[in-house]
């Protein structure tokens, strides 16, 4: 059985009021629950004291024993010290990219990273071109030139 401490609805249409209740996690959100330790009345200003009220020893309590507020209520109770502020873990900061964002991102660089080293290859190859084609013409010995025109003078004299 995993308890929560969540707020259920209350009051008219358009004039909400919370009452902050410790509930079986699966009973209804204005359903049955097992103790009333607080309540919320979004209605009144922001700096007034019956904005939040809350039990905080209760709370203590069910936490204690191992009540886990909802992320509305864990907000709540952080704003009054009662429990330490938490980052969302699922949402990305304000001004944060989006995932799609950064993996087109990381798409690009690694495009720009093959491109880059596409063109340091192709330098690369030019420069080894460059100094074959200058090399041959050193190392060619001059023995071997008359070998090669040899046999094609005997085919001339065969077919004559």
């Amino acid at each position: 059985m995993s308890l929560r401490i969540r707020l259920s609805r209350g009051g008219a249409k358009k004039r909400p009021f919370y009452r902050i209740v410790v509930a079986e996690g699966t009973s209804p959100r204005d359903g049955l629950f097992i103790e009333r330790v607080g309540s919320y009345n979004p209605m009144l200003p922001k700096g007034h004291e019956g904005r939040l009220v809350v039990k905080e020893d209760r709370i203590k309590h069910w936490m204690s024993v191992g009540a886990k507020p909802t992320d509305r209520v864990h907000k709540m109770l952080a704003s009054i010290e009662l429990i330490e502020k938490f980052e969302y873990r699922d949402q990305p900061k304000k001004g944060a990219p989006g995932r799609k964002r950064q993996e087109r991102e990381e798409e690009a660089a690694i495009a720009a990273a093959a491109a880059e080293s596409a063109a340091a290859e192709a330098a690369a190859a030019a420069e080894a071109a460059a100094a074959a084609a200058a090399a041959p013409a050193e190392e060619a010995p001059a023995a071997e030139a008359p070998a090669e025109d040899a046999p094609a003078e005997a085919a001339e004299k065969s077919e004559g």
